[in-house]
């Protein structure tokens, strides 16, 4: 099992490239970016000048969208990154939540990321497509690009298993939830007749790192505000009951959202009505000690194969907290 990062220097592609660089000598396996045209530089040039900058870490989009670019698009941008490091890059495809809400779009529907999905791939692959132009459309320099999808509700995780070349999971880490999870994708590879082993599967938690316990408690009951916002099933099966305003009451008070808040101790405290162990069920949170021990025991009642670790940092306001090193120091090393 490897680690996986998105939260490298979004503020300039120098800075992703520089930050890119130090994950890998920290001991990062991959680097990835999201993609947000109105708030983060463009993703294709950061990566290729991480490319060029980096020798062994794996990098790609966390995620990009089918609202905000067209899969030629997609497959020619990604296609030209991957000539700069061969093998070393990954597109990343979802929903797309937060890069369209900012730009006033609907998030892209079942359909439209599976298709989507399948032309990209097509495209990377060098396959011709028919489009309905005159001739099919055909990608001049096509070179091999692992295609992912980011999911969370059951339909898409079904989706994945049969479309897609490694799977981002997000559903937190409640038992439960983690076993609907991987039967979803596996179902989805049996309808598309293939082996679950040929997909590669990536596990994102989000992570709250403050020593105060709790204010981390309280950030952990954001992150499930956070979850139940956008696929409020996922509390069914940890038996959780929102007993509170509806999320989207709320959101004015959270803007963009729960789990993108800038004080996310604040935004835990507007859902401080929820049990303490909601925490438990959707996020890790705490020192880094409680942190370690929470992951180690998630994944001992995994029940996939588990390639990349993803422990996306969620730090409360003003936090001193050097993510990319101390993450490195006092978690990944004590899972190699």
């Amino acid at each position: 099992m490897r680690f996986a990062i998105n939260r490298l220097d979004m503020g300039s592609a120098r800075g992703f490239a520089q930050s890119a660089t130090r994950a890998e000598e920290l001991g990062w396996a991959m680097g990835l970016l999201p993609c947000n045209p109105l708030k983060v530089p463009d993703p294709y040039v950061s990566l290729a000048l991480a490319a060029l900058q980096t020798e062994t870490l794996q990098l790609g989009t966390l995620l990009d969208t089918p609202v905000i670019r067209h899969p030629s698009a997609l497959a020619g941008s990604i296609c030209t990154v991957a000539e700069l490091a061969p093998g070393r890059i990954h597109l990343g495809l979802g929903i797309g939540d937060t890069a369209v809400r900012f730009n006033g779009l609907a998030p892209a529907s079942s359909v439209a990321i599976a298709e989507a999905v399948k032309t990209t791939r097509a495209l990377i692959n060098g396959e011709s497509v028919d489009v309905g132009a005159l001739h099919p459309a055909r990608l001049s320099a096509p070179r091999p690009v692992p295609v992912w999808m980011a999911a969370q509700g059951p339909k898409n995780l079904r989706m994945a298993g049969r479309l897609a070349d490694g799977v981002w999971i997000r559903v937190g880490r409640d038992a439960a939830n983690l076993q609907m999870a991987w039967a979803a994708v596996c179902a989805g590879a049996e309808e598309a007749g293939r082996s679950v082993e040929e997909l590669q599967i990536g596990l994102i938690f989000h992570t709250a790192v403050c020593d105060e316990p709790a204010d981390a408690r309280l950030i952990g009951k954001a992150i499930a505000a956070g979850y139940y916002e956008y696929s409020e099933f996922l509390f069914d099966a940890p038996g959780i009951a929102w007993s509170g305003p509806d999320p989207h009451q709320l959101r004015p008070q959270v803007y963009p959202d729960f789990l993108h808040h800038r004080d996310p101790i604040a935004a835990g405290r507007l859902v401080d009505f929820l049990p303490d162990e909601v925490a438990d069920a959707f996020a890790l949170y705490g020192s880094w000690a409680d942190i370690g021990q929470q992951l180690k025991d998630t994944l001992a009642h995994c029940p996939m194969p588990v390639d990349y670790v993803l422990p996306h940092p969620v730090l409360p306001l003003g936090s001193k907290v050097d993510y990319l090193s101390d993450c490195a120091q006092h978690l990944l090393r004590n899972f190699n």
